[in-house]
């Protein structure tokens, strides 16, 4: 079965700007659920100028208690890996992020593009489709898609609001169109 959860979002700020206040989000007082995020590989391609990274974040489990009880969701922390092309000739970056933690059971995806805005070359345009699907988990496969869906569309939400927050602190009134 599965899940999917679909985002638009632009931001009025440059993309160089979005860029950055995204690569630096995290860790961050708003959102304690991520505990840390590390670079693990980082190459330039010098004829495209292309950035790839490669990082690993650490998250608290969200999972509810009650549903701890099963076995397989009894861990404190979850892993993501998240890879990034970021293009600074051509103003997007492309993002692919999954879990690493319960892949036997469970498959969670994004894929995300930061890109300038067609409406203005002052904004970004920040798309992202997400999808979960769970397998192996009997009867609890369709509470633990509904528990994923809800805390997929609540997250993406509130990473809104921190690049909102953060790019107004760091660069200041968004850009007029």
């Amino acid at each position: 079965m599965g899940v999917s959860v679909d985002l638009h979002q632009v931001y009025k700020y440059p993309f160089e700007q979005v860029v950055a206040s995204f690569l630096r989000k995290y860790p961050n007082p708003m959102d304690k659920n991520v505990l840390s995020v590390k670079i693990t590989e980082e190459k330039r391609d010098e004829s495209t100028g292309v950035i790839y990274r490669k990082r690993i974040a650490i998250c608290q489990n969200v999972v509810p208690e009650i549903l701890r009880k099963v076995s397989i969701l009894k861990v404190p922390n979850i892993q993501l890996e998240e890879e990034s092309w970021l293009n600074p000739r051509e103003r997007n970056m492309a993002i692919r992020s999954h879990c690493l933690t319960w892949t036997q059971y469970a498959s969670m995806k994004e894929e995300s593009v930061f890109r300038e805005s067609m409406e203005n070359p002052n904004w970004t345009e920040f798309i992202q489709r997400g999808r979960i699907s769970i397998t192996g988990a009997g009867f609890l496969n369709c509470i633990l898609e509904t528990f994923a869906s809800t805390f997929l569309r609540q997250g993406a939400q509130k990473g809104i609001r921190i690049m909102e927050v953060l790019l107004k602190e760091q660069c200041g009134a968004p850009v007029a169109e």
